[in-house]
């Protein structure tokens, strides 16, 4: 009886300890898309041209297939414990000009991204924001 309870024990205490444990399994942050931030939108004026745009914005996430004059500028942050952030941006344009911006999701919240551990950054920090793409610097706005 007492080799059972040693077996049942020590069974227990393995199957806790493994990767199918009963605490949770490990999740991250996947971020996905276009970073669109209300910064990169509030540049964007209509009679732009797309060069302009592609500039101040990026190369969109989607060009429509069948319509080549709207662009989706699409981000989706899946939260490891908190849900999923999305943000939208559809641009459409007439020829070559930019004619209509529509905007979907919380674009003013900050997104901070922490990396993934196991290797060092090459400017030594720990945590850094998501960097904006293709937007000017401050100064040359």
């Amino acid at each position: 009886m007492q080799k059972l309870t040693r077996i049942v024990t020590l069974t227990a205490a393995l199957v806790l300890a493994s990767g199918c444990s009963y605490f949770g399994v490990y999740k991250r942050d996947i971020p996905q898309g276009n970073l669109v931030t209300a910064e990169m939108v509030e540049q964007l004026r209509p009679g732009m041209t797309r060069d302009d745009v592609i500039y101040v914005m990026g190369r969109p996430l989607l060009e429509a297939p069948f319509d080549a004059d709207q662009w989706d500028y699409l981000f989706y942050l899946d939260k490891a414990y908190a849900g999923v952030e999305r943000r939208r941006v559809t641009l459409t344009f007439d020829g070559n000009r930019l004619v209509d911006i529509q905007r979907e999701g919380e674009l003013e919240g900050e997104i901070e991204m922490t990396p993934s551990e196991g290797g060092p950054l090459p400017d030594g920090t720990t945590t850094t924001p998501l960097a904006t793409p293709n937007a000017a610097p401050a100064d040359q706005r």
